[in-house]
């Protein structure tokens, strides 16, 4: 008997349109009934969570967000052992395949049957309140082990055939500080992913099983085609270093924790046919006592060639065309991915805490960045630092325990066309937390909430402004923070200059104003003080006097930059009528020299953890 990949069946290509339309739909489909059920405000509110389908080769079909793998549930059960109803669980950072970054990721999976067979698969993974841990939120600042971190959890069958497991749900929620939050957003999660396997079973049924799977096929198959042909035709043949650091691990004294990629780009002389990137990541430091380490080097880094290759479509002709690239399992066959030994911050060993990944593998995003600009000679935007984690948690008036915790982006960097956006969100339509719902939920008040003014890189094209929020405490209660780029900003290119690196002051100009420490788990806030949180700018790119006047002018105008900042970052002087005076502007641009060996600006935040150095090796073309 053949089977079903035994056979070459023509596709449709309004067949082709249908499946993959259908695709979308479904998983665009899952976040929203997730969105709409979860209870935390981590899900329900600051969506941070996104949904994935793969088929039964375990390749991601859509290409909307990133999303988790099916390797470690295929792992530990054959798909011949699994039944209709069936939900897999897990989170476990260790035994994920590397699909999981830190314990609060949740994991569920459903298998899609059709005659019996498992055929694809639709998951769901998002970032929740609270699973056990040293600290509220499960994020410890300070953690040397993953064992401090919270409850780890192998992939297990969540749900049997329909039949929710009582016992490990229970022995979940019993080791949460939020348990009936933990409890309703797996109820949704899971709810979601078995409605999404009816949707796609439906689609098997109307189109038979070898015509969707050869549907399967030619998507992945397009995919590296456009990737191949449109993006990486734009890389020069070559090989091309750059590295980038995290700044603090939250155990030893801030040094350079650095992450560094050689990108080979091969192709068989045309730049296009047979070509491929090979990424080398020897050279990154040792890993970290504290949680910033991130677990890469499994399934043959295929999570992290997934993660990364968004940063490809930055080379599209277009921004237009850029928007219509998605990301899935076809970009596989592009990026070769090159480990070094066990024991580095991308090869971590068990124990070694994981919970705040995101400086690894957001910094990776821009190191991929820079080494491309290398390249292309700065066709790539300047760097964004647009995750970081800042909450208060205590008790409310009832004297009920409560945990508020939020997601705020930051600015992304200038772009060789464009200026960077503002306070953009790298996880696909995540979002703050509402201010009104925050101060009926919890006992504080929101008194402003808007962009940083300066923060954005002066550059020809300026980088993206960062958020400026002020939060006054109504009771005494407990800040925290989990972010990076407080000492080394995110970095401007080819002339552009570096953003304002992440700030939080406590009583600003108050008697008791003090800086918090970017890693910070439980900073002592009295009622009626003020919390100061101040997010990255994004880097400029090009040089900052070639910026016209007039661009200068609407940025005062709209407010985004001071006259302070005008003169300082643009060489431009503003009257006392708020016009450029553009004689005056002239003479100082004049007197101004902008030439630097260097090809990234890193702030003045750099020299002090390199020793004086203004730029690394690296930095210069």
């Amino acid at each position: 008997m053949r089977k079903p990949g035994d056979l070459q069946v023509s596709v449709d290509p309004i067949v082709l349109e249908i499946v993959e339309g259908t695709l979308a739909a479904i998983e665009l489909e899952v976040e929203t009934a997730i969105g709409r059920t979860a209870r935390s405000p981590m899900i329900r509110d600051a969506h941070d969570f996104r949904a994935g389908i793969h088929d039964r080769k375990l390749r991601k079909l859509t290409g909307r967000s990133y999303s988790a793998l099916v390797q470690p549930v295929a792992r530990d059960y054959p798909l011949d052992s699994m039944r209709p109803g069936d939900v897999f669980f897990h989170n476990d950072v260790y035994l994920s395949e590397g699909g999981i970054g830190h314990l609060p990721d949740l994991c569920v999976t459903v298998p899609v049957f059709h005659d019996g067979d498992v055929v694809a698969f639709v998951q769901a993974f998002g970032h929740h309140d609270d699973i056990g841990g040293a600290v509220p939120g499960s994020m410890p600042s300070a953690a040397t082990s993953v064992f401090e971190e919270g409850l780890m959890v192998p992939p297990i069958r969540l749900w049997d055939a329909g039949v929710p497991n009582e016992a490990a749900l229970k022995i979940m929620t019993r080791n949460s500080r939020m348990p009936d939050s933990l409890a309703a957003d797996l109820d949704a999660e899971c709810s979601a992913c078995l409605m999404g396997a009816r949707r796609l079973g439906e689609l098997f049924t109307r189109y038979g099983r070898l015509m969707v799977e050869e549907c399967f096929d030619a998507i992945l198959a397009n995919t590296t085609r456009v990737f191949r042909a449109e993006l990486l035709s734009k890389i020069p043949d070559g090989t091309y270093v750059w590295e980038d650091y995290a700044e603090h691990d939250g155990v030893d004294e801030p040094k350079l924790h650095a992450q560094r990629i050689t990108l080979t780009k091969v192709s068989a002389g045309d730049g296009v046919t047979d070509g491929k990137l090979i990424l080398d990541f020897t050279g990154t430091s040792p890993q970290a006592k504290g949680p910033i380490n991130h677990c890469a080097n499994y399934s043959d880094g295929n999570f992290l060639a997934k993660w990364l290759a968004p940063i490809l479509r930055n080379l599209a002709d277009s921004p237009e065309r850029a928007a219509e690239l998605d990301v899935n399992e076809g970009v596989i066959p592009l990026i070769e991915m090159k480990f070094p030994p066990p024991g580095t911050l991308l090869t971590p060993i068990f124990p070694a805490p994981t919970n705040a990944r995101t400086f690894v593998i957001l910094r990776l995003l821009g190191v991929l960045a820079g080494v491309v600009a290398k390249a292309v000679d700065g066709r790539m935007p300047a760097d964004q630092e647009t995750i970081r984690y800042t909450g208060v948690y205590g008790s409310d008036a009832s004297g009920d325990p409560y945990l508020m915790r939020e997601v705020l982006g930051g600015g992304s960097g200038g772009r060789y066309y464009a200026d960077g956006e503002d306070t953009i969100h790298v996880v696909p339509d995540s979002r703050n937390i509402p201010v009104e719902f925050a101060e009926s939920r919890w006992p504080f008040v929101v008194e402003s909430l808007g962009l940083a003014v300066d923060s954005g890189g002066a550059g020809r094209y300026r980088g993206g402004l960062g958020y400026e929020k002020r939060i006054r405490m109504l009771r005494d209660a407990s800040f925290m923070s989990i972010a990076d780029r407080s000492l080394l900003a995110c970095w401007g290119v080819r002339g552009g200059r570096a953003g304002r690196p992440f700030e939080v002051v406590i009583d600003p100009e108050g008697p008791n104003e003090r800086v918090v420490d970017a890693l910070a788990d439980a900073e002592p806030v009295r009622a009626g003080e003020v919390i100061r949180i101040r997010t990255t700018g994004g880097g400029g790119w090009g040089d900052p006097l070639e910026r016209p006047y007039e661009e200068v002018a609407r940025d005062l105008a709209w407010g985004k930059i001071s006259v302070t900042g005008a003169r300082n970052d643009y060489g431009v002087v503003v009257a006392s009528d708020g016009t450029v005076d553009e004689a005056a502007s002239e003479a100082l641009r004049g007197s101004r020299t902008s030439a630097s060996e260097a090809f990234f600006d890193r702030g003045p935040g750099y020299p002090a953890l390199a020793g004086g150095r203004t730029f690394a090796e690296v930095d210069v073309l």
